[in-house]
């Protein structure tokens, strides 16, 4: 099995809302688009609702390596590997999330990302056995082999109001 890990627990601070609530359906929708089997979103700074599991993270503020550790402690033991998906990414393509998990399946690596453009970025996998390695600073800190996705155009990063008013949906 392989489950998603939406990570929805920062203070959202440059937006100046809670710009989870905003961003997150469309983000979900996506994932459900997906291959996974499971979907659970972490939340920390701000109370979400979703139509699927939300797990609150009482150490969110340590940084996004405490969100996901929340994530995953919370997947059940027959899951693999987690895919990573960032909140505010809401032009993430199901089938990036899909190339990561067969670049996975076939190499058997225990951190893979996708790239755009050659550059890091979501969704990031992480098998079982990398789960314990995760520090404070997040995934980010482990050396993925990197799953190029340039065709499937990049998930986006909105950080402020007008980044979204400049390129919602």
């Amino acid at each position: 099995m392989v489950a998603a890990v939406v990570l929805a627990a920062g203070a959202a601070s440059r937006f100046g809302a809670p710009k989870q609530r905003l961003l997150l359906p469309l983000v979900l929708e996506r994932v459900r688009a997906s291959g996974v089997d499971e979907i659970v979103v972490v939340a920390g700074a701000h109370a979400l609702e979703a139509d699927v599991r939300v797990v609150d993270c009482d150490d969110w503020e340590r940084g996004p390596g405490a969100s996901l550790r929340c994530g995953v402690a919370a997947l059940a033991t027959d899951v693999e590997a987690a895919v990573v998906v960032l909140a505010d990414g809401p032009h993430l393509a199901p089938e990036a999330i899909d190339r990561v998990i067969a670049a996975w399946r076939e190499s058997g690596a225990e951190v893979l990302a996708a790239s755009y453009g050659g550059d890091r970025g979501h969704p990031v996998l992480l098998a079982r056995a990398a789960w314990s390695r995760v520090p404070d600073e997040g995934a980010r800190a482990l050396e993925p082999v990197l799953v190029p996705c340039d065709d499937l155009g990049a998930p986006g990063d909105v950080d402020s109001a007008d980044e979204w008013k400049e390129h919602p949906r």
